[in-house]
């Protein structure tokens, strides 16, 4: 399989030289469900055919709707021509589901080949060093300085493991995590996610990839200091769990504001790196405004 990397975020991969586009999302390869069906189906007018395979096959409309055992189709961003655009993506189950309703003579080989692709994601599961060679890819062609990336690598494993002691201690749902987290940023910063990502004037971005490098060791001292803490004390199920996040970022907070002190600057920066090109990296310093 060749490809070919427009920006880190999503690729074009090959299919008998024919450009499929797929995008990561929750961990797992999302592909632009048009662009398979123009392979597939050999058409001049894929989301035409698109629209007629949903009214013919009512199974597949359900599937659509989020019934059954399927996760229904995402809008995902592209960069297309006309600027960005959301673009209706499936990720590797729902594309084998999809196969099923177009008859065609290269079903059977672009199964193996979705097959190959998706491997990419396993392979990192059961190897991390892989996960983290490919996130260093992303990031170096985003033109991060490579001091950066370090402290950025180092960080998500810091998370990782924080993560993973909060599912072993009774954490399960996305809103616990969230409150959890926003404990640990409250305490080493005085702001909610939200709130930093207003600060920094982001939307949609990961907050962690347009820290500075002060932000992101503070950032990696509260959620470290956090699992030492749920470990220390054996914490289990979120009031406990909250005050150990309470305290982590505590901890942080304090080296925060000694910092400032010290240096007579603030750490929280406003800068972000939206700008940043693979030619002139830029490197944000604590304060940059």
């Amino acid at each position: 399989m060749n490809e070919s990397r427009s920006n880190p975020e999503t690729r074009v991969a090959l299919f008998q030289k024919r450009e499929i586009r797929r995008t990561m999302h929750n961990d797992e390869w999302w592909f632009v469900i048009t662009d398979i069906i123009a392979v597939l189906a050999d058409c001049a007018d894929p989301s035409d055919y698109w629209k007629k395979m949903r009214k013919r096959d009512p199974d597949l409309g359900k599937t659509l709707q989020g019934g059954g055992q399927f996760v229904p189709p995402l809008a995902l961003e592209f960069a297309t021509a006309g600027g960005p655009q959301k673009i209706q993506c499936w990720n590797t189950e729902g594309i084998f589901r999809l196969i099923q309703s177009i008859p065609s003579p290269k079903a059977e080989p672009f199964k193996r080949w979705l097959a190959r692709v998706g491997k990419e994601r396993i392979d990192e599961i059961e190897n991390p060093e892989l996960a983290m060679g490919r996130m260093q890819g992303l990031y170096e062609k985003k033109g991060y300085p490579k001091e950066w990336i370090d402290k950025r690598l180092r960080g998500i494993a810091v998370r990782q493991d924080l993560t993973d002691e909060w599912k072993d201690r009774g954490v399960s749902t996305k809103v616990e995590f969230a409150i959890l987290t926003n404990e640990i940023m409250q305490g080493a910063f005085g702001l909610k996610v939200d709130e930093y990502k207003q600060v920094k004037a982001l939307q949609r971005e990961n907050l962690r990839d347009h820290m500075t490098d002060i932000e992101l060791i503070l950032t990696m001292l509260a959620e470290a200091t956090t699992t030492k803490l749920h470990r220390d004390r054996d914490s289990r199920n979120m009031e406990p769990l909250r005050k150990d996040a309470k305290d982590g970022g505590a901890v942080a907070g304090r080296t925060r504001k000694d910092i400032e002190r010290q240096t007579g600057k603030p750490v929280i920066s406003t800068g972000n790196f939206k700008r940043l090109t693979t030619r002139r990296p830029k490197k944000l310093k604590a304060g940059d405004d």
